[in-house]
């Protein structure tokens, strides 16, 4: 099981961007998936998680900025980001069970590497 993050990169408030999270090695469309972010100093947090059916959830401070979706087509799940603000700056995760519960705990099966984005002028 692989996940791999990619997106990241360096944007400046107010602006986009959209990360991937390309799995293998399993078939997604079976697992729920969510993106975490830990900031320099900061604890992980949830930022956004998807379950096996599609459903979504948001931490408050994302909401109708941050859409997470999944192509299981493509065995990927995106994170689209708009509007960023500086607070958003943080490395962003991956992470993936068939348990939905086990991944909005925090404790999933399996991460990935995590991609930075930094939002700065």
């Amino acid at each position: 099981v692989q996940l791999v993050e990619s997106g990241g990169g360096l944007v400046q408030p107010g602006g986009s961007l959209r990360l991937s999270c390309a799995a293998s090695g399993f078939t997604l469309e079976d697992y729920a998936i969510a993106w975490f972010r830990q900031a320099p100093g900061k604890q992980r947090e949830l930022v956004a998680a998807i379950t096996s059916g599609g459903s979504t959830n948001y931490a408050d401070s994302v909401k109708g900025r941050f859409t997470i979706s999944r192509d299981n087509a493509k065995n990927t799940v995106y994170l689209q980001m708009n509007s960023l603000k500086p607070e958003d700056t943080a490395v962003y995760y991956c992470a993936t069970d068939t348990s939905y519960p086990a991944v909005v705990a925090g404790i999933p099966g399996h991460w990935g590497q995590g991609t930075l984005v930094t939002v700065s002028s």
